[in-house]
């Protein structure tokens, strides 16, 4: 019998395609095996599915890479067998399934799209499959500002599986940053009958239909912030919050993202740049002028110390005096002249009947505000102990 001649240049020699949402670290590339042979291509792809059940025994679920031996051994044991009969389709099958374990995007495009010129009549099963590559490619593409190839890779993908909620959402993600209104909505529709639940779709929806509003200088900077919000980005994305805030002063989802942005960084001054817009167009909010004022207060006391104040307000109101108490204090800690929460520090221990405690509290707020006359008053009977 003729012995086929494992070859591994194609394999090794095609680049690795950048991985999803949260890449893995990258790992050394190991050595390619020595180029082995097989008594026929049934033999090749015996091997390649034993390699491949050994490589899921030997290394942790969900890390499979090219770049661990069992997985490039397997992968090469397949592209053997499908060199030797480049038409049969279990051969062709086992090696996209193969290259879609491991991650190895293109290969695996290339793969599956081999695969169905064999069989164009292929399942269900295969073509999630081969759905599941070209989303990964398309991500990366997109990760690497490269919409219309991005586009394009999603597009495919719904076309081998309609129902998949990340190409439809993702193509709806570079249809609006494109200014492709219509066809934004469509597609977020069309994620959203697949994931009713899914807040930031119907979000993103929502905004696809205001988005000719804003232009898409504005909406494309909004959504790429979005992108780096969920990468852990967050001073890329107050950045871009605040480009497309620029860009469309109206964007009152850009003003309460950068808002709310800037007060988790503790940029008092960003929030309330970002709330005052905000809290100046039609549809503010309640909230956005409860934040912009904490931003103000912040701007002048520290936000620390405003938001354990607010906090600690929140426990005083819901009846926990003693975690109230703790919290007017360390509000005080974190800012001494922070008259306010002197002022409630004394009311908490007043109200507990520490007089000497409320009277420190309470003197320290109506130096800091001889405006105050509440504390004023409380700081005498307190001193009175009554």
């Amino acid at each position: 019998m003729t012995r086929i001649a494992l070859l591994t240049l194609s394999l090794f020699a095609a680049p690795l395609a950048q991985a999803q949402t949260a890449p893995a670290p990258s790992t050394p590339a190991q050595s390619a095996p020595e180029a082995p042979t097989y008594a026929s291509a049934a033999d090749a792809a015996t091997q390649a599915r034993d390699l491949a059940a050994r490589a899921r025994q030997a290394y942790p679920r969900g890390s499979a890479t090219i770049d661990q031996p069992l997985w490039k051994q397997a992968a090469a044991a397949a592209e053997a067998a499908v060199k030797a009969e480049p038409r049969n389709a279990d051969y062709l099958r086992l090696r996209a399934e193969i290259y879609t374990e491991v991650g190895f995007w293109r290969q695996a495009q290339l793969g599956w799209e081999a695969y169905f010129q064999v069989n164009p009549k292929a399942g269900a099963e295969e073509k999630r499959a081969a759905a599941t590559a070209l989303y990964n490619l398309g991500y990366a593409a997109y990760t690497r500002n490269q919409p219309s190839p991005a586009s394009a890779l999603f597009r495919q993908c719904l076309t081998l599986d309609p129902q998949n909620v990340l190409c439809a959402s993702w193509a709806a993600r570079t249809a609006l940053e494109g200014g492709q209104y219509t066809q934004a909505q469509e597609l977020y529709a069309q994620a959203l009958r697949g994931a009713p639940n899914d807040k930031s779709l119907a979000y993103f929806a929502g905004l696809a239909q205001k988005a000719g509003t804003y232009g898409p200088a504005a909406t494309r900077a909004f959504s790429r912030a979005y992108a780096d919000l969920d990468a852990g980005r967050k001073p890329q994305a107050l950045a871009g919050f605040q480009e497309a805030a620029r860009s469309a002063p109206n964007f009152i989802e850009a003003q309460r993202e950068a808002g709310r942005l800037a007060l988790e960084l503790g940029d008092a001054d960003a929030a309330v740049n970002a709330y005052q817009g905000a809290a100046g167009l039609p549809g503010a909010s309640a909230a956005d002028r409860y934040n912009l004022a904490l931003a103000q207060e912040g701007q002048q006391f520290g936000l620390g110390a405003v938001q354990t104040f607010r906090t600690a307000y929140a426990r005083y109101a819901a009846g926990d005096k003693a975690g109230a108490e703790t919290g007017f204090a360390q509000a005080t800690a974190q800012n001494a002249n922070y008259a306010k929460a002197w002022a409630w520090l004394g009311r908490v221990r007043y109200e507990g009947q520490n007089y000497a405690g409320a009277a420190e509290a309470y003197g320290n707020a109506a130096r800091l505000d001889p405006n105050d006359k509440t504390s004023a008053y409380y700081l005498r009977l307190a001193q009175q102990s009554k």
